[in-house]
Order: C-alpha cells, then sequence, then structure tokens
C-alpha cells in the first residue's frame, strides 16, 4: 500500500500519524508512507528522526486569525490544494489519511478532488476545524473517544482509540512501576510533569511555587519537560530547594521517563491521554484553557468520570494546592494504584492496528474500482 499522511504541526496531530505509519510497515514491509504538512521545525525534526519522507505545502490557519489574514488565506487556499494534487499525482497514493491540523485541509480536498480514497482521525472529544470540514469529504472518519461530536453518517465512523507509537507501547514489556509505598519507599516517589511538546508556563510556575510547600523532599523526585523558555528557570528552582529534579525543554524518549513516573501532571492533549492510558498512570491533568472549544477539558473529564484521573482547572492551579496534590498521593499508594487500573481500563492499545486493517480495506477497493469490478 502507498499511504498519504497528512496534517501534524503539533505532537498531538503527528505522533498518531507516525505510529499509523510505523503499523503499515511493520504489517507490509513493502509499503510507502510519506508524510504531507508545513514542515515546521517541530514536524521536520520528529520526521526526520523517525526516518520519513516529507513533502510540504504553503496554507494557513484560519482559526484565531483576523478577518482581513482570513481572507487572504482564503484566496490562497486554491493554490494549496492545486499544490497538494500536483504531489497526490506524482505519488499515486492508494490511501490519504488526514490526522488533523490546518495542513491536512488541501490534501484531503486534492485527493477527493482525484479520486482518492480518503480517511480521517480525529483524537478529541471536541473535533478540530479542518476535520469538522472535511468529514463530508472523507470515505472513513476513525474516532478516539466514543463521545466524539461529529455529524458523519454512521457507515463512516469507526471507533478505534488514538494510535500509540511502538516506543510507547514497548514500555508494556517490560515490569509495570507500581508506586512507591510510604512504609517501604524502594526508590523516591517520582513526579512527571509533561506540559506537551512546547512546555506549559503556568504549569511551570505553579511547579516552582509548589516546591517550597513541600515537606517531604528528600522522598520526591521530579522529572520536568520543561519547554525551551523555562528550561533555565525550573533548574534552578529544583537547586535551590534541595529537590531532585531533572528538567529538558523536550524529551524524545518518553517511553523511559513515563516508565519512572508514579504520578503524571499534564495537559490533556488526545496523545498524552492515549499514552496515559496505555500505561496506566495515575494523572493529574490541568487542560490547556485556550485549546480550540476547550477540548482539552473535555478530554480529561472522560477520564475523570471514570475514576482514572484528577483535574485541575488552570485558573485553579496554585502551587499550594499542587504542593497538597503531591503529598496527598505520594503518601497513599493504595489510591493512585487505583487511578492507574481505572486508567488502564480505558486503553486501546490496538488502535493503530484497527485503522490500519481498515485503511488496507480502502486500498482494496480502489483497486476494484479502478479494475473496472465495482
Amino acid at each position: 500500500m502507498s499511504l498519504i499522511i497528512a496534517g501534524g504541526g503539533t505532537g498531538g496531530h503527528l505522533f498518531p500519524g507516525i505510529a499509523v505509519a510505523e503499523e503499515v510497515l511493520a504489517a507490509r514491509p513493502s509499503s510507502h508512507v510519506r508524510f504531507i504538512g508545513t514542515g515546521n521545525r517541530f514536524e521536520s525534526g520528529v520526521l526526520n528522526r523517525k526516518g520519513f519522507e516529507q513533502q510540504h505545502i504553503r496554507v494557513q490557519s484560519l482559526k484565531g486569525k483576523s478577518i482581513p489574514q482570513q481572507i487572504k488565506t482564503l484566496v490562497s487556499l486554491p493554490l494549496s490544494v492545486f499544490s497538494a494534487a500536483s504531489i497526490l499525482r506524482r505519488l499515486r497514493p492508494d490511501v490519504v489519511l488526514g490526522v488533523g491540523g490546518y495542513s491536512a485541509g488541501p490534501v484531503v480536498l486534492a485527493a477527493w478532488m482525484l479520486r482518492i480514497p480518503r480517511a480521517l482521525h480525529e483524537q478529541n472529544v471536541i473535533p478540530g476545524m479542518t476535520n469538522r470540514l472535511l468529514s463530508y469529504f472523507a470515505d472513513r472518519i476513525y474516532l478516539s473517544f466514543a463521545g466524539t461530536r461529529i455529524k458523519a453518517p454512521a457507515q463512516k465512523i469507526r471507533l478505534t482509540g488514538n494510535p500509540v507509537r511502538k516506543e510507547i507501547l514497548s514500555c508494556l514489556e517490560g515490569a509495570p512501576v507500581t508506586p512507591r509505598s510510604p512504609v517501604a519507599p524502594e526508590k523516591p516517589f517520582t513526579i512527571f510533569i509533561v506540559g506537551g511538546s512546547q512546555g506549559a508556563h503556568r504549569i511551570n510556575t505553579a511547579v516552582m511555587t509548589a516546591l517550597t510547600h513541600i515537606a517531604s523532599k528528600d522522598m520526591i523526585a521530579f522529572i520536568h519537560q520543561t519547554g525551551a523558555a523555562d528550561e533555565g528557570a525550573v533548574r534552578k528552582a529544583y537547586t535551590e530547594h534541595h529537590v531532585t529534579g531533572t528538567a529538558k525543554p523536550f524529551f524524545h524518549d518518553m517511553e523511559k521517563q513515563y516508565h519512572k513516573a508514579d504520578l503524571v501532571i499534564c495537559r490533556a492533549g488526545a496523545s498524552t491521554i492515549a499514552e496515559l492510558t496505555v500505561l496506566g498512570k495515575g494523572v493529574i491533568f490541568v487542560p490547556y484553557p485556550f485549546a480550540a472549544d476547550d477540548h482539552q477539558a473535555l478530554n480529561a473529564r472522560q477520564l475523570v468520570s471514570a475514576g482514572a484521573a484528577e483535574l485541575i482547572l488552570e485558573k485553579d492551579l496554585t502551587g499550594v494546592l499542587l504542593a497538597e496534590k503531591i503529598e496527598h498521593y505520594a503518601s497513599s499508594p493504595q489510591k493512585l494504584a487505583r487511578m492507574a487500573a481505572n486508567m488502564r481500563k480505558q486503553a486501546r492499545p490496538d488502535a493503530a492496528k484497527t485503522i490500519v486493517e481498515d485503511l488496507f480495506e480502502l486500498a482494496a477497493l480502489k483497486g476494484k474500482t479502478a479494475s473496472g469490478v465495482r
């Protein structure tokens, strides 16, 4: 199969696409998988490390822009579609998969014009603008959450879950990390702070304040993905408060950091949620309040209602509250274990495999249509 994966821009869109790409090549190594996006630094860096071929188109986002900027983007959209169509004619894919992000729009529209089978993957409870518009042109729509609010004929929809990268799934092969016992602490109680691929300044500042209020500093350790802007300040705070802390702008070995963690404090992006459910980690979500349609809060509430997570809205987040929560879970391993078990019940570790099997069906239908069978 020749597959084009369109979209990306952020880890939340890109990582599920990578998981699908890896599964395609694992299932049939002679397949060809290529990505089409805007080629921003994050996107290109991740795909280069993975060894995937990339094609780039010029396209701008509509959301959050002024009316003159939106008009300019709409005027340039036909050129973006034409550029995408030129790439598709040259590469001749069997299927195009849109994974969200505005760069998916022109590619899926071009595939529709060229009568190439089209699928979408929606990671969130509230679909993004791009997938809402593209749902009319898609042959399949893969959903991560049962309650996803998308308007589309039932025959198009498949509930698959959110694909998780193979390096994350590899953690399942090792011994699970059990929460540290306050009675017999074999290791420090380890907290993994994840603010997304760019970090989260509001979470970073709350953690730095919390360090002044944590009493049992010698029994707690932090692993902290800070983003580039706050790395120095966060590292300095750990040093000044004599707390064990590893701070980096970004971790390329997330699977190792997840494996060490007893508790995760993070945003509520769909890819992060999928990884945490597969691994079965206790988590405190602090959703990004400016996410489109507040979808991160809605994502998090799906897990909170299942007893699998705790939610702190950013407007309520303080260093004092965060210190209280950290000490509470550090001294309550049974409660943390129940939360982790409930998280694991929400997992769909076969999401990538399910999507890939369906993509092969779409590719087969294309072949039948081309040969005149249908």
